[in-house]
Parts: C-alpha cells; structure tokens; sequence
C-alpha cells in the first residue's frame, strides 16, 4: 500500500507504518504518516476498508492536533489530513462531518483496477495483494 500511496506525486516522503504517538500515556498509531518536503507539511492518512463514516473525520482531526503539536515544527505548515476509503460514501455526509472543521482534512476513494502496466507489475502489489493487506489490517 505504502508503494501506491508514494505515487501521490513528488515530494512525499513515508515516515512510518502504524506511526505511534503518545498522547497522554496513551498509545495511538497512525495508520501512514509521510512528510511532504515541498509543501513543509506532515500528511496524515488514515485508511478504511468500507464506506466512510463521520466519526472517522475525529480520529483524523485527533491525529493531525497531535502531529501539530509533537512532531511539527514552527517551519512546517499545518498537518494535511486525508481519509482514503474504498468507497468515499454518500457526499452530503462527507460534507456535513467535514463542514466546520478548520484543519486541511479529506475525503478520497481509492479504486483497485484489475490490470497494471507492464512497467509497473513487478513494482506495485497486484489488486488481490492490496485488497488482502486492506481486509487484514485496515478493518474499521
């Protein structure tokens, strides 16, 4: 998963896996937390195996207050936050659970397709490797 998601695009550096913080003697692991070296900014992304669901934006808007605050420097912009689901769900409720939350949080759906390019199969996990890592590890 972590080799799709650094496809994102240039600057996107992974900074861990199950990211642990520590808020208050509690543990808590942030599903893939990467740092963009253009935009100065930590990028939180939680991943879900379903269909979004408005409680998912607290735990993204708790992760990224945390990220501000223990991680993020006075250089860096603000945490970027982003829930990827496998389907984003109906969009007045990403809307709603969005509506005043003042941190840059997001909503997107991944979609697995059923053919890689040639150049790109002996790089990327296959559909059936991602869809097997998601029900194993990323089950709400």
């Amino acid at each position: 998963m972590e080799k799709v998601l650094l496809e994102l695009g240039q600057g996107f550096a992974l900074l861990g896996r199950q990211y642990k913080i520590v808020v208050a003697e509690e543990e808590f692991y942030i599903d893939l937390l990467f740092y963009h070296t253009r935009l100065h900014a930590y990028m939180v992304v939680e991943l879900k195996g379903g269909a979004f669901k408005p409680e998912y934006t607290g735990k993204l808007n708790f992760y990224c207050s945390a990220v501000d605050d223990l991680l993020r420097s006075e250089l860096d912009q603000a945490t970027i936050g982003l829930i990827l689901c496998r389907e984003a769900g109906k969009q007045t409720i990403v809307e709603y659970a969005l509506r005043d939350i003042q941190k840059p949080l997001g909503v997107a759906e991944y979609i697995l397709t059923q053919t890689l390019p040639e150049s790109l199969r002996n790089i990327l996990p296959t559909t059936e490797e991602l869809e097997r890592e998601l029900d194993e590890n990323f089950e709400d």
